[in-house]
């Protein structure tokens, strides 16, 4: 008797000979870019979740993995990243002081945040 289990998701390129190794079959296929995209999309939600869950270095190289991954397929930089990361600062600030914001009280409907509350 033989069971199945089903995984459905994006996994790292060494996992189908590790299974292999150990005398499973595993059953996989590479992605078209498109299916990649929405699946490092998936990835990195899994990955924030569980580096939440335990905030281990690990969870985080993890994290910076499908980031990584991501900015391959979008064709962005390192250098570009920074520098949106940097005008980000420059006009926003970081996350250093620790501010928590609760409410804010506007005179008339702010659009962009109404769209949130859907």
């Amino acid at each position: 008797m033989s069971y199945i289990y089903e995984y459905n998701k994006l996994v790292r390129d060494k996992i189908p000979t590790r299974i292999i190794s150990r005398g499973a079959k595993p059953k996989y296929r590479t992605l078209n870019e498109e299916e990649y995209l929405k699946e490092l999309n998936k990835k990195i939600i899994e990955e924030a979740t569980e580096f939440i869950e335990d905030n281990s270095l690990e969870e985080l190289a993890d994290l910076i993995e499908v980031c990584e991954s991501i900015m391959k397929v979008k064709n962005y930089s390192w250098d570009e990243v920074e520098e949106a990361q940097k005008n980000k600062l420059e006009k926003n600030g970081g996350f250093y002081e620790r501010i928590f914001l609760e409410t804010v009280e506007e005179d008339t409907i702010n659009e962009k945040e109404e769209k949130y509350r859907k």
